[in-house]
């Protein structure tokens, strides 16, 4: 399986410099310009789900397709056309989708610069089992809506929505989600852009942007500003695209580490968020085998799986092994068992020209012996009958007798089924087996049928 990244373009109205959380439709009025033949797309290409296979730019038609059929396409928005809000959800508004969309209008009515409608809203993964306030990211709705029919059009429908930048769940917790450990207290900041147009990312640094994300231009004030207190004394990590790294290094005179944009794109895509939610959402089947697929992808190709995908081959391999090899020798069981069967008949009967089945022809062979030498046979009347006396109940004799074709009908035995399945269990070693049918008593060898 493979993933395309595909970051949306930012439209005319903003710039790749621009840091503005929270702009409106007057801003981003040119969301029609997406569709447009000659709108270049940034890409990233991954088999794993943690290394750029491809990337680069390239109209939409000429993008690379992910393999199928768990390959997906993950659309990506830039930090510069998303803002960020905090709030607390009303008790049970998560209980009921349907008003949800209406609750957040209301809560962020009065915190952001356009009409709600006009905007597209989504939640914080697992905001449900949040219990304090959570996430709610924003961004212009017709944009998000062209870039995606864009993609749908080129065939290459987005199946999740991913910021490039998320604030974390918690104070103290990592973009990815994860809690910080002692070992990595901070969350590294994020120098992007072209050395004309610098910026300087944070998510989760406060009081800045109340912990969101902060998109700043690249300033030794806006470095100040973002490392101070515990940051600037434990040296806050900080990653940097290679066009702006020397202009970081020489704000913070120190080495910073290199990321490029297609790493980070992965890195965004590897995270929990998916934007696609309220009018964008997919249904939960479609959503349940997209996670599927998704996780068989990584199985079967995610480095970190590797140990379990050779435990797996290794298990699969022995098994079939085993198996061919138990097959081998019951069949050589059998084929030598055959072979001392038709050994014994053809020692025993010399006469037999042909062994086609050896049983039925040595069964035959004895018969005509026994027939020659006026022996009776097992299946004879009278040896069935002897059988069957020494077997019964005492003091029960028979009222009518019926013989014909190797089946012997006894009437007047009344036997309950009690006394006919000991019966029965009597004469099975004699090659017999017994039932009542209706009155009668019904004897017959358990080879016939």
């Amino acid at each position: 399986m493979s993933t395309l990244i595909v970051p949306l373009p930012l439209p005319s109205g903003l710039s790749a410099a621009s840091a503005a959380p929270g702009v409106g439709p007057d801003v981003l009025a040119d969301a029609a310009s997406l569709a447009a033949p000659s709108q270049t797309y940034a890409y990233a290409l991954t088999a794993d789900g943690q290394t750029a296979l491809q990337h680069g730019a390239a109209p939409l038609a000429l993008l690379p397709q992910p393999s199928r059929p768990a390959g997906e396409v993950v659309a990506l928005l830039p930090a510069q056309a998303m803002s960020w809000h905090r709030v607390q959800l009303p008790r049970g508004a998560l209980s009921q989708p349907a008003r949800l969309r209406a609750v957040l209008d209301g809560l962020l009515e009065d915190r952001l610069l356009d009409d709600p409608q006009s905007l597209h809203l989504a939640l914080q993964p697992g905001a449900g089992r949040a219990t304090g306030p959570v996430w709610v990211a924003a961004c212009d709705r017709a944009w998000l809506r062209a870039g995606l029919q864009a993609l749908e059009a080129a065939g290459r429908p987005a199946a999740r929505i991913v910021p490039e930048f998320a604030p974390p769940a918690e104070p103290g917790a990592d973009p990815a989600g994860a809690e910080a450990s002692p070992e990595s207290p901070l969350v590294p900041l994020q120098a992007i852009g072209t050395p004309d147009a610098p910026l300087l990312v944070a998510a989760g640094r406060r009081p800045v942007a109340d912990g969101a994300v902060a998109v700043l231009p690249l300033t030794a004030d806006t470095l100040a500003l973002l490392q101070t207190g515990a940051e600037a004394d434990a040296g806050a990590p900080v990653l940097a695209e290679p066009a702006v790294a020397a202009q970081v290094e020489a704000l913070l005179g120190r080495p910073v580490v290199l990321q490029t944009a297609a790493q980070r794109w992965i890195d965004a895509a590897r995270g929990d968020w998916d934007l696609a939610q309220f009018d964008l959402a997919r249904s939960g089947r479609r959503r349940a085998a997209k996670k599927a697929g998704t996780l068989a992808g990584e199985l079967l190709r995610a480095p970190q799986w590797r140990p379990l995908r050779w435990g797996v081959a290794l298990f699969a391999a022995v098994q079939l092994v085993g198996v061919n090899a138990q097959a081998w020798k019951e069949r050589t069981a059998l084929d030598a068992q055959q072979a001392r069967i038709r050994s014994l008949l053809t020692t025993t009967f010399p006469s037999v020209p042909l062994v086609v089945d050896a049983p039925l022809q040595m069964e035959r062979e004895v018969a005509a012996l026994r027939q020659a030498a006026g022996a009776p046979s097992g299946r004879d009347l009278e040896v069935v009958l002897a059988t069957i006396a020494a077997a019964a109940p005492a003091g029960r004799s028979a009222q009518s007798i019926d013989f014909a074709t190797d089946t012997l009908r006894l009437g007047g035995l009344d036997l309950t089924p009690e006394e006919t399945a000991a019966l029965a269990a009597r004469l099975s070693p004699a090659g017999l087996q017994a039932a009542n049918e209706g009155a009668q008593l019904v004897v017959r060898p358990e080879t016939a049928r």
